[in-house]
């Protein structure tokens, strides 16, 4: 799939990735190394504070970005930035086995005004586990560059 250029979004267009598959032993290495709190690390401990293991928040946001850019279908051109997130929630716990998936919708897209080369591309990111349940809601922005500057 080719690049996309400022000039190939629209507000309203919907984007869908393949699933990933997460497991118990993926959950506790990334939680050891980044968010070592006991209902992320320690399946006994969890039962008794989240009714089981879930995945920290982060392992979920990372999953998400690694399902946007491996899953062939936004693909923003190469300068593309991220400028930060306007909303993160965590809606539902993702737990050992769940298989996730996102969609992407273009909110807006707007000229920038500081470099005139590029773009501004606002997006809502819905991460979904199996059962097509929201587990995560992301509202995020990205400066693209455009085609023909």
């Amino acid at each position: 799939m080719a690049y996309r250029y400022f000039e190939d979004f629209a507000p309203g267009q919907k984007f869908k990735s393949q699933t990933i598959t997460v497991s118990e032993a993926e959950m506790i290495e990334f939680a050891k190394k980044f968010d070592p709190q006991l209902m992320h690390t320690d399946p006994v401990a969890a039962q008794a504070i989240t009714g089981g293991l879930i995945a920290s928040g982060w392992h979920t946001a990372s999953l998400t970005m690694s399902l946007l850019v491996n899953g062939g279908f936004y693909r923003p051109a190469p300068g593309t930035l991220g400028l930060g997130f306007d909303a993160l929630r965590w809606k539902k716990p993702v737990r050992p086995g769940d298989s996730l998936y996102i969609t992407l919708e273009v909110l807006s897209v707007r000229e920038s005004a500081s470099k005139p080369t590029h773009g501004i591309v606002n997006n809502q990111f819905l991460t979904f586990n199996q059962h097509d349940e929201p587990v995560q809601e992301m509202k995020s922005s990205a400066i693209i560059p455009k085609r023909n500057p």
